[in-house]
């Protein structure tokens, strides 16, 4: 690979070149030269476009794999193609496949698969065996064999004795344990958010109080396992969505706790009020919640109380949508679009969007950050943050066509990805010198 970027802007906190246009050669997978008016002549690949912007790769923190068990509405090589779309490096896998991730085996059927790929695959492992809450898997084995962090997922670690044990077995090795807050007692044949809305449309409604309950015992749990046994375990909540969420997180995180957590793009584009249409592809867990849980929301990603940004990416296929709202599936296809629905919807800086998709999560993982400098190995995202694009069934790369904003125009386009001695571009209109 030998690339040139021809008068990009740097978008890099910890570049000195941070803000400012360069050209930027990549020749063999490693930034070899940043400058002004470099010579073309061994560049191999020159990339020239108005607006053109470079950050650190994007990185993922939840993405619904499908693969192994659900091929029809992801494989890997969808997902590969759908992640480059989206801008992302590296993403995050679930374990909820089928067989589950609980083995050192598949845990190696991911990450063989993204070796030498533009996007790293990278999995988690089930904290309990089979997803279900009842029986730990083998987590030390696990941890040797490359997991990422621990947890059940889609479903929610229900047991407070399981979750107890795993923070204290976790904090031995400085894993991660990722909790989607749910309390499922509350949620049982919950179609979408539980207030005026879903009493006006008819539909059974899950309540606020389903998530806040979880993350309230979980917190006690997490103090309890720091002040009764000196550890320090770190616990991650998945997907919060409500206002009284940010402010328990904010306030254990004024406490000291070791605590983060990330919220879906597309929680900050709509509302319950949305439903109103039953657009299947609007039904997502946990739900949309009204306006002023949204503005909380934003506040709370802007005062870094939340500390990441995911794209939540659930494919489904027509079969799982295709129906009556309350017998479809949950879940939207989201990595193709998460960047844009933040820049669109979030009323975010620019540099607090990138932030959260890049060193954000990396920290949050232990993972080594990525700059763009002289020597460095490349892992690029190339963008234009004020680009508008229309989103078309046509173009997108996902086998999950379940996305609320097919036809509809977002601000923030993608044009490729470098990593890994690999780069995958795409969109048009890109200008290119060989």
């Amino acid at each position: 690979m030998n690339l040139l970027f021809r008068s990009a802007r740097i978008l890099d906190p910890h570049s000195p070149l941070h803000g400012q246009l360069a050209d930027v050669w990549i020749e063999d997978g490693v930034i070899r030269k940043i400058g002004q008016n470099l010579s073309s002549a061994s560049a191999g690949q020159e990339i020239n476009v108005p607006g053109l912007c470079l950050s650190p790769g994007w990185c993922d923190l939840r993405v619904h794999a499908k693969d192994p068990g659900y091929e029809s509405k992801e494989d890997l090589y969808s997902l590969k193609r759908a992640a480059a779309a989206g801008g992302f490096t590296e993403i995050v896998l679930l374990p909820n496949t089928k067989p589950v991730i609980q083995s050192k085996e598949s845990l190696n059927y991911i990450r063989r698969f993204s070796e030498q790929q533009a996007v790293q695959f990278l999995p988690t492992a089930a904290l309990t065996l089979g997803c279900d809450g009842k029986d730990f898997t083998e987590m030390l084995d696990l941890h040797h064999a490359g997991a990422v962090a621990y947890t059940d997922g889609e479903e929610p670690i229900w047991n407070p004795d399981i979750l107890l044990k795993s923070l204290q077995y976790l904090a031995q090795v400085n894993g991660l344990l990722i909790q989607r807050p749910e309390e499922p007692s509350l949620t049982v044949h919950g179609q979408m958010h539980e207030g005026q809305v879903s009493t006006l449309l008819g539909m059974r409604g899950i309540p606020t109080m389903a998530e806040e309950l979880m993350i309230q015992r979980d917190l006690r749990l997490l103090e309890y396992a720091v002040e009764t046994f000196d550890l320090r375990p770190r616990l991650h909540f998945s997907l919060v969505s409500t206002a009284r969420s940010v402010e328990l997180i904010r306030q254990a995180k004024a406490q000291g706790l070791p605590v983060t957590c990330d919220t879906a793009a597309h929680y900050l584009a709509f509302t319950d009020a949305d439903l109103v249409s039953f657009d299947t592809n609007l039904k997502v867990m946990p739900p949309f919640r009204p306006a002023e849980e949204v503005a909380a929301l934003k506040a709370g990603l802007a005062d870094g109380t939340i500390d990441a940004l995911v794209s939540d990416h659930y494919p489904q296929d027509a079969e799982s949508k295709n129906l009556e709202f309350d017998l479809a599936d949950f879940g939207i296809s989201s990595l193709e679009t998460a960047f844009a629905t933040a820049i669109t919807y979030g009323d975010l800086e620019l540099d607090t969007v990138l932030a959260l998709f890049t060193s954000h999560p990396r920290s949050i993982l232990k993972r080594s950050p990525v700059t763009i400098a002289e020597g460095q190995v490349a892992q690029l995202t190339a963008f234009n943050p004020d680009e508008e694009w229309t989103v078309s069934a046509a173009e997108w790369k996902s086998k999950g066509k379940n996305t609320p904003f097919l036809g509809k125009t977002l601000r923030g386009k993608v044009y490729g990805i470098v990593n890994q001695g690999k780069s995958t571009f795409h969109s048009q209109p890109l200008s290119f010198k060989v």
